[in-house]
């Protein structure tokens, strides 16, 4: 069997997927691996056949989108001629971790494709929504990469058709302890808009991993990394607790390691509204923002607040038996 599976690359989430279901996918045949994007800090540690930049969105420097930018990068007659050059028909199962050019490759070419993945999950009406839903974020979800079949991973199994996130097999095989520092992934803020915020929680340990840093250095309380794999990873199993965005992998990771969470979804970013009010209903504390306002908020959820959720890791064979059914 000859399998395509297109990969987003805007954040990292999707590459950290795609590391882990890839031994598992070539048990199913010979799996070409298409990246689309451009703003992922990981690198793609597997083969790719196929590079497009694709749609993607870029951030401002303290928790928004930076829509100027994004809209720079929106080329319609390049999006085309990718998915015009895209050989969807030679594949027999396309897999489509929510990329526009392979969805509208297969729309051109008539050819069936499984959206799988967390964006997903949000064809069902069961899925949780914030209390003022958005028509565009809607519409986006659901129309920006269509596929003929849908397998989505969320927190909980809230449609037949959702099944548990896929966690790491560091994680897995990882023995979590206390160490009692903070662990921030703030993809979309830049240094200066919440470090002051972070240095009043001294003498708390916080490890920062921060885009523009190339070694680990520490100022303070404060503990500067590198984006990188392993240094983040060990931050996470020995940590006290996460500041993180508003994404899936980080959150469901951490809760699986009975982390306790707190979610800064980007402003105007509606997926990410999405996942904190599915978060919110598992008793996961998520603030607009995190600014002298919301100081007292951050500091009681540090010093005070506790874990209590229990998140289970896919069962990644199983999930990809209903895949190829």
């Amino acid at each position: 069997m000859k399998i395509l599976y297109s990969v987003q690359a805007t954040g990292n989430g999707h590459i950290s997927r795609a590391h882990q279901l890839y031994p598992y996918l070539t048990q199913f045949g010979n799996v070409d691996i298409l990246l689309s994007g451009s703003n992922a800090s990981l690198q793609m540690d597997i083969p790719v056949k196929f590079r497009s930049k694709g749609l993607s969105l870029f951030y401002a420097t303290c928790g928004g989108l930076d829509y100027t930018k994004t809209a720079l990068a929106f080329n319609p007659m390049r999006i085309r001629k990718e998915a015009k050059g895209l050989p969807v028909e030679k594949y027999d199962l396309v897999i489509n971790d929510f990329d526009h050019i392979t969805a509208r490759a297969c729309a051109m070419k008539k050819v069936p494709s499984v959206q799988f993945g967390h964006q997903a999950s949000f064809l069902s009406e069961s899925t949780p929504r914030p209390d003022k839903k958005s028509m565009l974020g809607e519409y986006i979800l659901k129309n920006y990469a269509p596929a003929t079949r849908y397998v989505g991973l969320h927190f909980s199994n809230y449609d037949a058709f959702i099944f548990p996130p896929i966690i790491k097999q560091a994680f897995i095989d990882a023995a979590p302890a206390d160490h009692g520092h903070i662990t921030v992934y703030l993809p979309a803020y830049n240094k200066e808009c919440v470090e002051d915020i972070m240095k009043f929680i001294n003498p708390t340990p916080v490890h920062w991993f921060l885009h523009g840093v190339q070694k680990p250095f520490v100022q303070g309380n404060i503990h500067y990394f590198p984006i990188q794999q392993d240094y983040f990873n060990q931050s996470l199993i020995y940590c006290h607790g996460i500041v993180t965005g508003g994404g899936f992998e980080t959150p469901a990771e951490a809760l699986y390691l009975g982390k306790k969470v707190l979610t800064i979804p980007i402003d105007g970013q509606y997926e990410q509204q999405c996942n904190a009010a599915a978060l919110k209903q598992l008793g996961v504390l998520s603030l607009k923002e995190l600014s002298l306002e919301t100081k007292s908020i951050f500091c009681d959820w540090v010093w005070r607040q506790k874990s209590n959720v229990q998140m289970k890791a896919n069962n990644i064979q199983e999930t990809l038996q209903y895949v190829f059914a």
